[in-house]
């Protein structure tokens, strides 16, 4: 699973150029819904979602932005941060299958008339995820970007920008896995994977202990995600900061600088329990040992702490996570969870520092993921911040080595969960995503950390649009907000009729007399692709 405290935080609208009319018409705006819906007939494939009407689209009116994402980016004293000016930039995800296995297009021809459909909403851009295991399938070295490259082609034709998400892990949605050879090192030697204290593994993303360890055939994961990125520089090199001016660097489970604490393989996860740690592979438990022998209690480093609860269980059952006298505020507690937290932050140092490198001399943002870790956020000990790796507490801001390391290589941080509200999560799990977001939010505008904003990837979540346009004219101050992602139910009767009302109260000054006409326009195509859809 799984998108800043600079430039301004308005959401600005204002009038296009009156000759936008010629560029749509009813005769086009028909064909292309016929084209989207005969596509959508013979794939689960549907166009995706924007938060802006543009000028040369069904409306008159755009969302100006700026950001990590111009047409021509301004490169900054450190060459990662484009120069600011006011708005904010929609992106919307395409699938993640949108690049098969086999490395073919998925659906392309319902593709182009999604993208020909988001250039007419207006969009700025579209968000690509790139796959380790399609691109570098069965050799290590051997690199295959076709069916990448077809996309990005596609999006230039458009005229659309594009943010490249490389993604290092594996995707059981996606029916995408780890490249073949990555799996069969496995095999012999499965340590390299996450494993929780009942001994069961994660195979979706390598642990952390070994980002920079010689595991892959005597490389190391760092040395194997560098020449991937220089292999997509070279061969991406004519769309490089023109079409492609942002990448996002995979940095975990989901793509995401986070444990996968709440996967649990054997059972379905739920609201009540606060995660596992994972930190019972060899690897992470040789680096625990070698740490609480230096630090004078070689006990400490038999494993993490045996007080911790299960997967589905509330963490208040358990005596680590007691509200009050809870071994977390012991001084092994505080041991563990440091170690715990160092471990993520070392191995997202290194990768935001490889892509940093790799594309120093581009004129493009280099952005990782934080995940919005909102449950039990309300308690004293935070447990689901804690097995996910965030050292965040009561007594202690745990985001803080998270964003000055986001600071240390000249990076953006995209947040998810802009969808969320307090006020539509269950009591039981004490969250508050809110909460979470503004005290990220807070520490990224002391180091000057720029945040990139995404939605959930929760189907229609409660009150959803209307807390996205509350975090986007707030004072997040966000440059782009990606919308994820295009699925099968953006124009259901559900969803589509919910989202064009939420895209003409976004501040829109008042209609002038010659722009009326274009809203029936917007009905008509609106209905269409909703019976199509239905």
């Amino acid at each position: 699973m799984e998108v800043s405290v600079m430039g301004s935080s308005q959401v600005n609208f204002g009038r296009n150029d009156l000759g936008c009319r010629e560029a749509v018409n009813c005769s086009f705006t028909k064909n292309l819904v016929v084209n989207i819906s005969s596509s959508l007939k013979n794939s689960k494939i549907c166009v995706g979602q924007s938060v802006k009407l543009g000028g040369k689209c069904l409306s008159r009116f755009s969302l100006k932005a700026s950001g990590c994402s111009q047409a021509e980016p301004v490169l900054s004293k450190n060459n990662r941060n484009p120069k600011q000016t006011d708005g904010v930039k929609l992106f919307v995800g395409l699938p993640l299958d949108a690049v098969s296995n086999t490395n073919t297009v998925n659906h392309a021809r319902a593709i182009a008339a999604g993208l020909k459909a988001l250039k007419l909403l207006g969009v700025d851009g579209i968000e690509l995820p790139i796959w380790w295991g399609v691109v570098e399938k069965e050799t290590m070295g051997k690199y295959n970007w076709t069916g990448y490259l077809a996309l990005a082609e596609m999006i230039q034709k458009l005229g659309l920008k594009l943010h490249v998400s490389l993604c290092f892990h594996a995707s059981e949605e996606a029916k995408i896995p780890l490249p073949e050879w990555v799996s069969r090192i496995g095999e012999t030697d499965p340590s390299i994977f996450f494993k929780n204290g009942s001994g069961q593994s994660y195979k979706d993303c390598l642990s952390f202990a070994v980002t920079d360890v010689p595991v892959l055939d005597g490389k190391t994961p760092v040395e194997v995600y560098r020449e991937f990125c220089e292999s997509f520089k070279a061969t991406f090199s004519p769309f490089m900061g023109t079409t492609i001016t942002g990448i996002s660097i995979g940095l975990g489970p989901e793509g995401e600088l986070c444990y996968p604490s709440r996967h649990n393989p054997s059972k379905m996860n739920n609201h009540q329990g606060a995660g596992e740690f994972q930190c019972y592979d060899k690897y992470m438990l040789s680096s625990l040992t070698q740490c609480a022998e230096s630090n004078g209690n070689p006990l400490w480093g038999l494993g993490g702490p045996h007080d911790a609860p299960g997967y589905d269980q509330p963490p208040m059952t358990s005596n680590f996570f007691k509200e009050n006298g809870g071994s977390w505020e012991t001084s092994y507690g505080d041991f563990f969870l440091s170690w715990y937290s160092e471990q993520l932050i070392s191995h997202g140092s290194q990768l935001l520092s490889l892509a940093s490198e790799t594309f120093h001399d581009v004129p493009i943002s280099i952005c990782g993921k934080v995940p919005l870790v909102h449950s039990w956020y309300r308690t004293r000990s935070h447990p689901s911040e804690l097995t996910s790796g965030f050292y965040n507490t009561a007594n202690r801001d745990g985001y803080v080595e998270v964003v000055e390391m986001f600071a240390k290589h000249s990076c953006q941080i995209i947040l998810p969960g802009m969808d969320l509200s307090d006020n539509h999560q269950p009591n039981e799990s004490l969250s508050s995503p809110e909460l979470v977001l503004s005290q990220i939010t807070s520490s990224c505008r002391k180091h000057g950390v720029e945040i990139l904003g995404q939605n959930s990837l929760v189907a229609n979540a409660a009150n959803g649009l209307e807390q996205i346009k509350k975090n986007l004219s707030g004072d997040k101050e966000m440059s782009l907000f990606t919308y994820q992602r295009m699925g099968a139910d953006f124009f259901s009767p559900e969803h589509f009729p919910a989202f064009t009302q939420f895209v003409r109260n976004l501040n829109q000054p008042e209609l002038d007399s010659d722009d009326q006409p274009m809203k029936e326009e917007i009905r008509v195509a609106s209905n269409h692709l909703q019976m199509q859809a239905a």
